[in-house]
């Protein structure tokens, strides 16, 4: 007989299967029932956590950019620590990215929340110690470091992937960083 989960492992196994479900079936065919046939429990688990779909699928996003968070770079300079942070992703979240963009569609359709805001969730406030860092190091004024302008390189890289599904090529990411983000907050 296996053992019966509980808590914090109970829980990841919950979501683990929604993900599973979610990248095998898109949000369209995405539902409670099949989450809870994959992961092998009973509807009162679910539903105890999580009241509805829509609430489930934010709930894993959050988990699965948990569970696959980069570690945030110390460089020394802003510069390379943003082209280093976007070289990780570039390099390991193409397919991430690409699966949670087209398989999400019909969620953003039918909540109204867009991928950004669904991403804004589970975007790691660790990011801004890369640039509270800067800010220390006098490498850019406060002042002009708002929200957008912290998303602004990253949300240029997620662009670049998604209208090409492959990797960015460096000449890009230094595009990015050097005459579009860097002016902006200099």
């Amino acid at each position: 007989m296996p053992e019966r989960r509980r808590g914090a492992a109970l829980e990841k196994a919950l979501l683990d299967a929604a993900w599973e479900e979610l990248t095998d079936s898109g949000y369209a065919r995405f539902t409670m029932d099949a989450v809870v046939r994959r992961a092998g429990t009973s509807p009162p688990v679910l539903y105890r956590r999580w009241s509805d779909r829509d609430e489930l699928v934010r709930a894993v996003v959050v988990h699965i950019l948990e569970k696959y968070r980069l570690g945030i770079p110390d460089t020394g300079s802003l510069r390379e620590d943003v082209l280093t942070l976007m070289r990780e992703i570039n390099a390991t979240r193409v397919q991430l990215i690409t699966v949670m963009s087209v398989h999400l569609a019909g969620y953003y359709q039918e909540t109204g929340v867009s991928p950004g805001e669904l991403l804004a969730k589970g975007r790691a406030k660790s990011v801004d110690v890369l640039f509270d860092r800067a800010i220390d190091r006098g490498e850019i004024k406060p002042g002009r470091l708002t929200e957008r302008i912290k998303s602004l390189p990253f949300d240029l890289l997620r662009h670049e992937i998604l209208t090409t599904f492959a990797p960015v090529p460096d000449h890009v990411l230094e595009e990015i960083v050097d005459t579009i983000f860097l002016p902006l907050v200099r």
